[in-house]
């Protein structure tokens, strides 16, 4: 796996990554940015999310689960000290579907955070994450 991050102007950046795709970061204006793009630790967080997100959902897909959406709300908490790293990351699904079973959701989530998810496992080393869960029966 690779990227390349190209400077841009001020505090922007332009990353892209092995397979072609790009995105943009950018700071606040006081820390000479426009605020153009996603913020690199902003970045973390929907790097864990999606990665989790993904695990879940396709858990739930290949046990048959009638699932029809799921969102992942990503909340983190930063130590106020230089580097201002990530003390806590907590991840909520939110898994809308019919005749979702609690139990089959608590095991893909489980199973995402213990097994799958290469992010989440890797940010544990040094960060509290939590998940939780609920379902929206359509």
């Amino acid at each position: 796996m690779q990227a390349t991050i190209k400077w841009i102007d001020g505090v922007m950046f332009v990353g892209e990554s092995g397979s072609g795709h790009a995105v943009v970061m950018d700071g606040p204006p006081d820390h000479g940015g426009r605020n153009m793009g996603a913020r690199p630790m902003e970045l973390l967080l929907l790097g864990v999310g999606g990665c989790s997100s993904f695990d879940v959902v396709q858990i739930l897909q290949k046990g048959r689960n009638n699932i029809t959406h799921c969102t992942t709300e990503v909340t983190a908490e930063r130590v106020d000290a230089v580097p201002s790293v990530f003390s806590k990351i907590h991840l909520h699904f939110i898994v809308t579907g019919h005749d979702l079973k609690a139990s089959a959701v608590d095991r893909a989530v489980k199973l995402s955070a213990e097994k799958y998810c290469s992010a989440s496992i890797m940010l544990s080393k040094a960060v509290e994450i939590t998940h939780d869960f609920e379902i929206i029966e359509v």
